[in-house]
């Protein structure tokens, strides 16, 4: 259910965790959206994996004490969508 709510996530074969990959035209862009995704996770106190390089991240989330899915990971996915870009 909590899929839908994030469409453009995507649920990992094991529903282990989910992520989502996002483009940008530039390394300083993409270093700005990372930094704006660490301060929503630091403000929810649910911090995600974030992979960034020139033009590109990808933020995977899951609740590491439970070692899989919580509501918390799809609330952290949708604050990450409302994020400019």
């Amino acid at each position: 259910d909590f899929m839908r709510q994030v469409p453009a996530w995507t649920l990992s074969p094991d529903a282990h965790h989910i992520h989502r990959s996002f483009t940008f035209p530039d390394f300083k862009t993409a270093l700005d959206f990372v930094d704006k995704v660490g301060a929503v996770a630091e403000a929810e106190g649910h911090h995600p994996e974030i992979e960034f390089g020139w033009g590109h991240c990808t933020v995977w989330t899951y609740t590491h004490k439970i070692h899989g899915l919580h509501e918390n990971d799809f609330i952290l996915a949708a604050k990450i969508d409302t994020l400019p870009r």
